[in-house]
């Protein structure tokens, strides 16, 4: 577990998910909810840090349990999770539009930006979801091209692969 304080002088602490089938994720919280998730692979050790206080362990096992019973069965949406989710107001909106996305489901970039109130801004959706703070939680691998190719993904279109299979999306 590490701690660190963020731009806004909210302190995070970090934890490691260890041993899913994507390899380590780190996740960070706040004292308001995750605030960012990200692929350590196999490199999931953190430097020495301040434990999180006791008063965050029902939410950092919530979010542990969740991702658990994601990568075992696939079928959770996450709704319940508490984020802090910290962006601009237009990725505040797609970052909404893309928990609406169900499991099992994708859509373009063009509809997500339809959705999200901006019918010609999809490059800007393209880029709001590479600034995803919490990738599989908020799902913007569900997101593809126009065309049905994957289109791009900021940890590696093989873990966009990965998990649009896990989800009976491509076979």
């Amino acid at each position: 577990m590490r701690a660190r304080t963020r731009k806004n002088k909210t302190q995070e602490w970090t934890v490691c998910l260890e041993d899913t089938p994507m390899g380590s994720l780190l996740l960070t919280f706040t004292a308001n909810g995750l605030a960012a998730l990200d692929f350590a692979g196999d490199g999931g050790n953190l430097p020495p840090g301040s434990p999180p206080p006791p008063s965050l362990s029902p939410m950092i096992e919530a979010v542990k349990k969740a991702l658990s019973k994601y990568f075992a069965a696939g079928a959770t949406d996450f709704a319940d999770l508490p984020l802090d989710l910290q962006g601009t107001p237009f990725q505040q909106k797609v970052w909404r539009e893309l928990r609406r996305i169900p499991r099992g489901r994708t859509v373009s970039y063009k509809e997500l930006a339809r959705r999200a109130g901006s019918p010609q801004a999809f490059r800007a959706v393209g880029q709001a979801n590479g600034h995803n703070p919490v990738p599989i939680i908020v799902p913007c691998h569900r997101v593809i091209a126009a065309d049905g190719s994957l289109g791009g993904y900021s940890s590696g279109l093989d873990k966009k692969r990965w998990l649009l299979k896990h989800e009976g999306v491509l076979k």
